[in-house]
């Protein structure tokens, strides 16, 4: 930031973007006094003006992480890559278990800040991810082979099977693994932050209350005993705000 003088608040800017090496569009620009006019050539005043550097929105929010960091006492920083509309930011730490959490909830409540603060005056929402040694795509390929292995569980039993419930980012990675499936469907169910997705097979088993199958007509007493649909279930998972901004909350 600096203040500068010219003959005209346009020469006061010009001089002013000279010295900081940025364009116009870079920085932002307060008028403090236009330029006077003395009497007779005497006792006129020159125009002055404020310049300000814009910060950069993924220099914003690295910003804000980092002192994020330093108050939870861990050492880590942030590498930053734009593409577009979209900000990663990677966090390089000696502390990366804690810093991503429990399946991920650390590292959302991270994302779900700093998407926050890089977004802030924007009039266009800029996509943030936050990653740590590369878990998104970790977690992603997780997730995919768990959509395929418990879709065909579904079409094995003739049952829906029901996961557990997972943030926005983790329900669509569901479902687009299973977008192409011709024996399954999926849907999503439930209220945030519970909401979980329901793999439902083509050939979906319907019993009445004393166990008679009506598809293949006949009574099966196993299949009357078992309940209609699968619980899968993980570990416990404690309920945080891993929210992924930009997502569908599908």
């Amino acid at each position: 930031m600096g203040y500068y003088y010219g003959k005209s608040v346009d020469s006061a800017i010009e001089e002013g973007l000279k010295d900081l090496g940025v364009s116009k569009e870079q920085v932002e620009i307060t008028v403090i006094e236009e330029a006077q006019k003395g009497l007779l050539g005497l006792g006129g005043k020159k125009a002055k003006v404020k310049i300000e550097v814009k910060v950069e929105d993924s220099k914003r929010a690295s910003d804000f992480l980092d002192g994020l960091f330093e108050k939870l006492n861990v050492v880590a920083t942030t590498e930053i890559k734009e593409d577009g509309d979209r900000i990663e930011l990677n966090i390089v730490s000696t502390s990366s278990s804690y810093l991503i959490g429990h399946r991920g909830e650390m590292l959302d409540a991270l994302q779900t800040l700093a998407g926050a603060v890089a977004n802030i005056g924007n009039d266009e929402y800029k996509r943030v991810v936050v990653d740590c040694e590369n878990y998104r795509s970790k977690r992603e390929n997780t997730l995919i082979d768990l959509a395929n292995k418990l879709a065909s569980k579904a079409v094995k039993t003739g049952r829906k099977v029901t996961l557990e419930p997972m943030n926005p980012f983790e329900r669509r990675v569901i479902h687009s693994a299973l977008s192409e499936n011709d024996e399954v469907t999926t849907e999503s169910q439930g209220n945030e932050p519970n909401r979980f997705v329901v793999i439902i097979p083509k050939n979906l088993k319907t019993y009445s209350k004393d166990g008679f199958n009506r598809k293949n007509n006949k009574f099966d007493r196993k299949d009357k005993r078992e309940p209609k649909e699968e619980m899968i279930r993980g570990e416990k998972k404690p309920l945080g705000f891993g929210t992924f901004l930009g997502n569908s909350q599908k």
